[in-house]
């Protein structure tokens, strides 16, 4: 195999390494899109659920009181 022949090779492969990178760096930004998305999403849903559990507490002191008032 000559120099040149060699050359072409490597050549190639740089190519070829250069084209899978890419596409790794394509797939690493849609993931991360894809994480920062799960992420919000999951804190309005913790946010939503706090909300709940003071509603949730404000309606059982309610019960309660009016459970303990006279009659």
């Amino acid at each position: 195999m000559t120099i040149d022949e060699r050359l072409d090779r490597l050549t190639d492969r740089h190519e070829a390494l250069a084209q899978s990178v890419e596409l790794l760096l394509v797939a690493v930004r849609e993931t991360s899109d894809s994480v920062r998305k799960l992420v919000d999403v999951t804190n309005r849903d913790a946010e939503d659920i706090r909300a709940l559990a003071r509603i949730a507490e404000s309606h059982e002191r309610r019960i309660t009181h009016l459970e303990e008032s006279p009659g």
